[in-house]
């Protein structure tokens, strides 16, 4: 009778060396996600999102699930930790630390499906898919979603820009993150020597997503009649000081913003600036309902006639009683066009509320947690399409954080509008990040609908943007000043603005069936990577 055979041993430490390299991928993770951090505004490198992705890619490649999630919780840490960290300077530190902790989980689990794809023929592609599936989950749930810190909004300075005019912030994440993956494969295939046939394939990956940006601004926008110019003022009035008791100081804001209009309107006088077509004051500039307080009224009407146009502002409108809920009366985050002489002749509330500041979901819950609950507002969502008539120009409206969701300004430009206009209040934010990310994703939008945009705030930065996604002027923090700009108005139609959110779902739809294909595909060889 023959032996039995037996498989032979393992070397002697084979199961203690991707042991010990744990700590070094733990070190690359955070490296990747923290480069991806420094790669965002006001940042202009750009760049730095290609080696954040090298990094995660060449410690996912290879992991099982598991593994993939440990250290795609840690890039994402590394990345929005530093990232949102002027959540901090509304409700301290605690909840900032708990909302990065928490979106951290959605990337935890796409980097667990990038690993699972990692083993696939082009796997940078389908990863690239697999971490388009997670930014699309992290938009939509819980609450309406938290867009902020997609990889697409780090890219207003780099060449990929123009692919946002194909295919919206989807498909620009999914481009970045293509490129970065693809590169540090090809780095590690070169490293390691495997040979001239294995590079190529990562090869034409990078090149293909290197050419994308300048191949997408070879497609024009489509449709619509001729550019109209007009005159654009954008009015940032400051507050008196910064943090979150800018709401104690209302009138002040209000009297600000009434100055610099009534000084624009001096300078209008005396030759020195052109007269604007419209005038937009930001969100909360009026924190002191105008229909119900005639102060107010009177005064933003006193602003209105010494510059001779409507204003469109940014106010507080109390709802009636019977609009109260179980949190007790409720209010309206409002941009209203204030004609001279008349009043309030359009209004567009606020479509999507953002949760813990303007309202608060689970209120008892999360009071257990946080003496600031109580501090979020008690606001109700608007209807409509966002776009309103503002002395002849359609103006589609994306009130602070709503500039951060894809289908707001869809919607708005669908309904006719000829720019985009973004009212922001930074104020409770002081001198942090915050505004600059901001911009980038108005910059971004501006491309992806071929829109010139108009960003103005209460503190700064404001800025007016063209088409191109060009800053032609901007603001300092926390100083009153105007911008008077000549702005280009437009009813093209792009491809992104066209098809919405359907190449987002092609992206979704390729990591979904790479997942699945690589799911079969390990589960018939029945073998199991390291950890």
């Amino acid at each position: 009778m023959a032996a039995p055979t037996t498989d032979p041993a393992p070397p002697a430490g084979a199961h203690a060396r991707p042991r010990a390299l744990v700590p070094v991928r733990l070190l690359a993770a955070a490296g990747g996600g923290y480069l991806l951090y420094l790669s965002f505004p006001p940042s202009t490198l750009w760049w730095l999102a290609l080696p954040a992705f090298g990094l995660l890619g060449a410690v996912l490649r290879g992991r099982s699930a598991g593994g993939g999630a440990l250290y795609g919780f840690v890039f994402s840490m590394a990345f929005l930790t530093p990232l949102l960290v002027w959540v901090s300077s509304l409700v301290q530190w605690l909840p900032w630390i708990a909302l990065s902790v928490f979106e951290s989980l959605f990337v935890a689990v796409a980097c667990a499906g990038m690993a699972v794809v990692s083993r696939l023929p082009a796997w940078p592609l389908w990863a690239a898919a697999v971490w388009g599936i997670g930014e699309s989950v992290r938009s939509r749930v819980p609450w309406g979603g938290m867009p902020w810190g997609r990889v697409g909004f780090g890219q207003p300075d780099g060449p990929f820009l123009p692919v946002a005019a194909i295919g919206g912030v989807p498909l620009l994440s999914f481009v970045t993150v293509l490129a970065g993956l693809a590169l540090g494969e090809l780095v590690r295939r070169l490293v390691v020597r495997e040979g001239l046939p294995s590079v190529r394939g990562p090869a034409v990956l990078v090149v293909a997503a290197l050419l994308t940006g300048p191949l997408a601004s070879l497609v024009p926008a489509f449709g619509g009649g001729p550019d109209r110019v007009v005159t654009v003022a954008a009015v940032q009035g400051n507050v008196p000081r910064l943090g979150l008791d800018f709401n104690s100081q209302r009138r002040a804001v209000l009297d600000n913003h009434v100055r610099v209009t009534e000084e624009l309107a001096a300078e209008v006088a005396a030759g020195r600036q052109p007269q604007p077509d419209v005038v937009v004051w930001p969100e909360n500039s009026s924190d002191i309902d105008p229909l119900q307080n005639p102060d107010a009224a009177a005064q933003i009407d006193r602003a209105a006639r010494a510059i001779g146009v409507p204003i469109l502002l940014g106010t507080i409108l109390r709802n009636p009683p019977e609009m109260a809920n179980a949190d007790g009366p409720t209010a309206s985050n409002a941009a209203v066009v204030w004609e001279p002489g008349v009043g309030v002749v359009e209004r567009s509330d606020k479509r999507r509320i953002q949760p813990f500041g303007e309202y608060m979901p689970w209120r008892s819950f999360f009071r257990l947690f946080s003496p600031y609950v109580d501090r979020a507002s008690n606001f109700l969502p608007g209807p409509g399409e966002g776009a309103l008539e503002v002395n002849g120009v359609r103006v589609g409206i994306a009130i602070c954080w709503e500039i951060a969701f894809d289908d707001l300004l869809a919607d708005s430009v669908a309904a006719g509008a000829e720019m985009l206009a973004v009212p922001s209040n930074n104020a409770t934010f002081g001198f942090t990040d915050m505004t600059y990310q901001q911009l980038a994703m108005s910059r971004i939008r501006a491309v992806e609908f071929d829109r010139s945009a108009v960003v103005v705030t209460t503190s700064g930065v404001s800025a007016t943007v063209t088409p191109d996604g060009t800053v032609t002027a901007r603001t300092q923090q926390f100083t009153p000043d105007t911008l008077v700009d000549r702005t280009t108005l437009r009813t093209t139609t792009t491809l992104a603005s066209q098809l919405r959110s359907g190449p987002e779902w092609v992206v979704v739809a390729l990591g979904l069936g790479a997942v699945a294909v690589a799911l079969l595909a390990r589960r018939r060889a029945g073998r199991k990577s390291d950890v």
